[in-house]
């Protein structure tokens, strides 16, 4: 979603960092540009002036201009900043004194209410919790029943009433239900609209008094741009929020309400969506997105994900094959699956330090991870025994295994020879010698 932001970032910052010594003019110049790509990647224009206004007293106000290097100086003195307008405070949900803790989800059709609410469901399950789902939705048709499906599909009871239209009386029954056995959540996911309208402001209000939920979360599609901000304003005015919950923030939008919501309207933002499975969310940390929208990449998150994909005995075989340089392409493929489990190849990319400097330099086919497709494609091909021992793989058998992956000879060959400089690299390292660079494998 920040990729636009994040090149054009990083343009500033490079040009800054060039110049060994910086005037009052050059930091005008660099604010000036700044602002320009924040405006255009539709972040509130209010924000912006504060956003502004704090880099400038800060550099201007500092040895910046007698700094050996300036351009490293503006690059923390905005970091800083980014995180202070995404919420410097704690996004972790709140426990209620006594269980089960409360927690209501809002927010209008189409944002991803109901998805978010198994997402968060699942989310809680992982971490040792016992949920309890509750369909409140009684306005659109198969709301309940979707609620059901996914449930059933992760494992989570899912408290519904299809003989009534009363989500108050729905909600009232679930917590009892919920008390009177073993839940530490229970998780409401309430009815939306196309907008904000009294009508359902009124019954928000209604279950709210009802259930007294220690956490009352928007569900915004980040798609939407200010509008998602607009929203959040409205409901926060009317009912009260505790926080938001930004879907969608694996798209191609320009990312501006991220980067708005929480000094608009004051409340935290505590989850954002990064995909479509039930997976596909996470706390959020507006450090580590601070960092990704400043190409500095977000190794934290990366070694979370690596840790949740791999097992820490597999992690360590793989080491010992590695020292040992006996790795083979079928543990190469093995490590593609495990990739593939930590989430879209994008994505991780975008969590490479550095990557946003080399990423325009790259195809979308390489970006999107279409060339690791192939090169898996090119291995399934192969017979256990050749993968094993790719010594072995003569012109013929090479030209069988293009043909049953749909790809080249000169594929394969490329491939392989890949795979020779990297055994021949890992043995560089096993010795203690650095080999002088990376092969195209690991582009």
């Amino acid at each position: 979603m920040f990729e636009s932001l994040s090149q054009k970032l990083n343009t500033i910052f490079n040009k800054i960092s060039s110049k060994g010594r910086i005037s009052e003019r050059d930091i005008e110049e660099t604010l000036k540009e700044i602002r320009l790509a924040l405006l255009e990647a539709d972040v509130n224009f209010r924000v912006v002036r504060e956003f502004i206004e704090n880099i400038r007293v800060k550099a201007v106000g500092s040895d910046l201009l007698k700094s050996i290097s300036p351009g490293q100086q503006v690059v923390k003195i905005v970091n800083d900043e980014l995180v202070d307008i995404l919420g410097s405070g704690s996004s972790k949900l709140i426990n209620a004194d006594k269980a089960p803790s409360i927690l209501m989800l809002v927010g209008l059709q189409g944002s991803g209410k109901t998805t978010t609410s198994a997402k968060i469901a699942n989310f809680l399950n992982k971490n040792g919790q016992k949920p309890l789902l509750v369909a409140c939705d009684v306005h659109r048709p198969a709301a309940i029943d979707q609620l059901e499906v996914l449930g059933q599909k992760l494992g989570v009871t899912v408290y519904s009433q299809k003989d009534t239209d009363d989500p108050v009386n729905i909600c009232r029954n679930a917590i009892k239900r919920a008390q009177n056995s073993d839940y530490s959540w229970v998780i409401l996911d309430t009815a939306g609209r196309l907008h904000v309208d009294e009508e359902m402001m009124e019954e928000l209000r209604l279950i709210r008094d009802c259930a007294d939920p220690i956490e009352t979360l928007l569900v915004v599609d980040s798609m939407t741009g200010q509008d998602a901000v607009n929203s959040a304003q409205s409901f926060h005015d009317l009912i009260g929020l505790t926080g938001v919950i930004m879907t969608k923030l694996d798209g191609d939008a320009r990312g501006g309400a991220a980067l708005s919501i929480n000094k608009v309207t004051g409340t935290p933002i505590k989850f954002i969506g990064i995909g479509e499975g039930i997976d596909d969310i996470e706390l959020f940390h507006p450090d580590r997105l601070a960092s990704r929208i400043l190409g500095m990449g977000d190794v934290v998150t990366l070694v979370e994900r690596a840790q949740e994909s791999i097992s820490e005995e597999r992690m360590k075989d793989m080491e010992n094959k590695i020292r040992k340089a006996t790795f083979d392409l079928e543990d190469f493929l093995e490590q593609i699956q495990q990739i593939k489990k930590m989430g879209p190849f994008s994505q991780i990319l975008e969590m490479i330090p550095g990557f946003s400097s080399v990423s325009s330099k790259m195809s979308q086919q390489d970006i999107n991870g279409d060339s690791i497709k192939s090169v898996e494609a090119i291995v399934y091909s192969m017979t256990p025994g050749e993968r094993r021992n790719p010594d072995i793989l003569n012109g013929s058998r090479r030209r069988r295994i293009a043909l049953g992956s749909g790809t080249s000879a000169q594929q394969v060959n490329q491939l392989l020879n890949q795979f020779r400089q990297m055994k021949k690299m890992m043995k560089q390292i096993s010795s203690g010698k650095m080999p002088g660079g990376m092969p195209g494998m690991f582009r």
